[in-house]
């Protein structure tokens, strides 16, 4: 089996900040990462899942809504992903995400958190998804970082994967 792309992504160095993850079939895939995987603790699951809701919304309804195809947590808990079509670098994530980060910081409830609208409505905590917005606000802002450090992975049959 060939090696997946995002774990040719050298963990241990990675830093908050936003990247491109993937550029193809005419889709980018950028990594918004939030915390520092290994050393930082991950988003906690219901921050996370607020953070899902409201930053869902705010892509979903602003100028770039006709680009945006996928906003959602990574598995890991440490980022986002978001997926768009169209031409975008990352600065341009940048500042559509720092916009976003503002309205979300500025909201006293969260979207669509009814048992009709949510598979997990219980699953929710809007306090801790805003410290993490104002955190990583200040992040992008201040500390921001947006080259992979790559690992060179070899496979069974002695071919070297290091394209992230």
């Amino acid at each position: 089996m060939e090696v997946i792309q995002s774990f040719t992504i050298d963990h241990t160095h990675l830093k908050p900040g936003i990247y491109v993850s993937r550029e193809d079939k005419g889709f980018t895939t950028f990594d918004l990462r939030i915390t520092e995987p290994n050393k930082e603790p991950a988003v906690a699951p219901a921050a996370m899942h607020s953070m899902e809701h409201l930053m869902a919304t705010w892509f979903r309804n602003s100028r770039v809504k006709q680009d945006v195809v996928y906003v959602g947590p990574m598995g890991c808990l440490t980022g986002m992903y978001i997926i768009m079509t169209g031409t975008y670098r990352v600065e341009d994530m940048r500042q559509l995400t720092l916009e976003c980060l503002e309205w979300m910081t500025a909201q006293t409830a969260v979207p669509a958190t009814t048992p009709q609208t949510c598979g997990n409505h219980l699953l929710h905590d809007l306090p801790m998804c805003l410290w993490e917005c104002r955190r990583y606000m200040n992040r992008l802002q201040n500390d921001f970082h947006s080259e992979y450090t790559k690992l060179q992975i070899t496979l069974d049959d002695g071919k070297c994967f290091a394209d992230a």
